[in-house]
C-alpha cells in the first residue's frame, strides 16, 4: 500500500494510504453527510477545486458504472473516507472503486479519522487542504496547502461549462410533449437535471456559461434554466448581466444552487462565503408557505446575505439546520430559485415540484 496524508493550512494533517491516482492535489476540503451516491458526488462539477471528506465509513461497496456520472467526466479535486471497500457488489456494477479513481485521475486517501477531520471542520471551518503520497515532508504539504488560497472570488463555472451548445430533445410522444423550449445555463449542470425537464416534456439546449442574451433569446426559448455550479457567483458578471435582461423581459426562469445565488445578485442581493457550507442529501428545508418540511440534497458553500435581500424579493424557503435563505421568488417577475438540488439523484425527491412549478409557468407566460 502507498502511504498518503492530507495535510491542511493550520498545520493539521492526517496519515493514510492512498486508494487513487500517485501524487498531489489541493483545493478547500469539505464534507458531505450521504450515505450513498459517492459517483455522482465525485462527477457534480459542483465540487470542482473542493477535497470532499464523505463521513459515512464504508465507502464503494457498489461499485461504478457509466450511467451514473453526473457529468463528463470526475471534478473533486480529491476524496478523503475512513474505508474503502474491497468487494463491489452490485447488479450495476461495471468498475470498481479504485479502479474507477485512477481512471478519472483522483488523489484520494482512505484509513484516516474523518470524524475528526469533520468535527475540525465544523469548529474553524472550510480550510484549504493538500492530499499527497509524497509523504518525506509534511511541513512542504502544509505549504502546499496554504497555496490554495479560497474559493471567494473564484469564477469556476466557465472553467466546468460546455465549450458549445448542444440540445437535448424530450423523450415524450406528441401527446404528452409540452412542446416547451428551455434555454439551460451551464454554470456545471448535472445530467439529472436535464433528464427531468426533458421528461416533463421540454425540448433544452444547454449553452456556456457566457452565452450573450441575444443568442439566447433566437432560440426563442418558453423559459431560462440557471444550473448549478462551483465557486463565487459575484465574479460572474457575464451571468448577472445576461440574467437582468431576462428579468426585464419577464421570461420565466428558475435558478438552483448557483444559478439561484446570480438570480439573487441580479435581483439586487448580496452573498457571502459560509463557514463549512451544506453538502449532503438529508438537510431539512421549511417551504414557508405551507410549512411543510422538505428533505433535500445540497451542496453549497456561499449563500444570500441576509441583510440584502431587496424589497421586489420574497424568501420562500428555510434551512432548518441554520436558517440560511434556501429558495426565492420575485414579486416582478417570472422567476424564483432554490438553493438545493431538486433532482437529487441520489437522494429524496421532496422539492421535485419545484420543476412542474416552472413548466406551468412557461404555460401560462
Amino acid at each position: 500500500m502507498t502511504t498518503a496524508v492530507l495535510a491542511l493550512e493550520d498545520g493539521t494533517f492526517f496519515k493514510g494510504i492512498s486508494i487513487g491516482t500517485i501524487g498531489n492535489s489541493i483545493g478547500e476540503v469539505v464534507f458531505n453527510t450521504a450515505m450513498t451516491g459517492y459517483q455522482e458526488i465525485l462527477t457534480d462539477p459542483s465540487y470542482h477545486k473542493q477535497i470532499v471528506t464523505l463521513t459515512y465509513p464504508h465507502i464503494g461497496n457498489t461499485g461504478t458504472n457509466n450511467e451514473d456520472y453526473e457529468s463528463r467526466q470526475s471534478f473533486a479535486a480529491g476524496l478523503v473516507i475512513r474505508e474503502a471497500s474491497i468487494l463491489s457488489s452490485s447488479w450495476r456494477n461495471q468498475a470498481n472503486f479504485r479502479d474507477f479513481l485512477i481512471k478519472e485521475n483522483i488523489v484520494a486517501i482512505a484509513d484516516i479519522d474523518t470524524r475528526r477531520l469533520t468535527n475540525h471542520i465544523r469548529t474553524v471551518g472550510s480550510l484549504a487542504g493538500c492530499i499527497t503520497t509524497d509523504t518525506n515532508d509534511f511541513d512542504h504539504a502544509i505549504s502546499k496547502a496554504k497555496e490554495f488560497t479560497g474559493l471567494n472570488g473564484l469564477d469556476l463555472a466557465k472553467e466546468v461549462s460546455t465549450k458549445e451548445s448542444y440540445e437535448l430533445k424530450t423523450k415524450l410522444n406528441n401527446q404528452a410533449n409540452n412542446n416547451l423550449t428551455i434555454v439551460a445555463y451551464d454554470f456545471g449542470i448535472k445530467k439529472n437535471i436535464l433528464n427531468i425537464l426533458s421528461k416533463y416534456g421540454c425540448n433544452v439546449i444547454i449553452v456556456p456559461a457566457e452565452t450573450k442574451p441575444e443568442e439566447a433569446l433566437s432560440m426563442k426559448p418558453d423559459g431560462i434554466f440557471l444550473s448549478n455550479g462551483p465557486g463565487d457567483p459575484e465574479p460572474c458578471i457575464y451571468a448577472i448581466e445576461s440574467i437582468k435582461e431576462y428579468l426585464n423581459k419577464k421570461i420565466p426562469i428558475f435558478g438552483i444552487c448557483l444559478g439561484h445565488q446570480l438570480l439573487a445578485i441580479a435581483s439586487g442581493a448580496k452573498t457571502v462565503k459560509m463557514k463549512f457550507g451544506h453538502h449532503g442529501a438529508n438537510h431539512p428545508v421549511k417551504d414557508l408557505s405551507t410549512g411543510n418540511v422538505l428533505i433535500t440534497s445540497q451542496n453549497h458553500g456561499f449563500t444570500i446575505d441576509e441583510n440584502s435581500i431587496p424589497s421586489n424579493v420574497k424568501i420562500t424557503h428555510r434551512s432548518l439546520f441554520d436558517n440560511s435563505i434556501q429558495g426565492i421568488e420575485l414579486n416582478d417577475s417570472t422567476a424564483y430559485g432554490f438553493q438545493g438540488h431538486p433532482e437529487a439523484s441520489p437522494g429524496p425527491h421532496d422539492v421535485s415540484h419545484l420543476f412542474t412549478k416552472f413548466i406551468e409557468l412557461m404555460k401560462n407566460a
